[in-house]
């Protein structure tokens, strides 16, 4: 269970978050599609659309492969991704994935979505954060400070 529990970091708390506005936003999307489209979409935003997606979902899938290579093993995560970003899959989740899928499908519900969950990773990344600084100290610290976009 304890396992579960860091493979997930702060994953349960953001989907509880958003949960709510995903069967909302589903439930509306399905009964009245017109009121969410983005209009087509264009070609321009497709192709922009699956350009980004790719990028997302290659972002989150390396992601997932770190995760699972190193924290069963107690292994603090510091390249790939994680080079540039603390929370590299919740970020490609929230702002390369949902909402240009959403784009894709010819709805805005996945910018919507998109917002959600990188508020919840703001919300929760920072208890996330205190775990990982109990665990792995000075080695943790080093690793904050060498991130390079530390904001996302």
């Amino acid at each position: 269970m304890e396992t579960l529990k860091r493979l997930m970091g702060s994953g349960d708390r953001i989907a509880l978050l958003v949960a709510p506005f995903l069967v909302v936003g589903t439930v509306l999307n399905v009964g009245d599609p017109a009121l969410f489209s983005v209009g087509g979409p264009p070609p321009w935003l497709l192709w922009l659309s699956i350009g980004v997606l790719a990028v997302g979902v290659a972002i989150w899938a390396w992601s997932v492969v770190l995760i699972l290579a190193n924290v069963p093993r107690g292994r603090l995560i510091t390249g790939g991704p994680y080079r540039w970003m603390t929370h590299p899959l919740y970020t490609a989740v929230g702002l390369l994935v949902l909402p240009w899928l959403g784009f894709v499908l010819d709805t805005w519900l996945g910018l919507a979505l998109g917002v959600v969950v990188y508020v919840g990773t703001r919300l929760f990344g920072p208890r996330e954060e205190a775990e990982l600084a109990r665990s792995f100290g000075s080695a943790w610290r080093d690793y904050r400070r060498s991130v390079r976009l530390g904001w996302l």
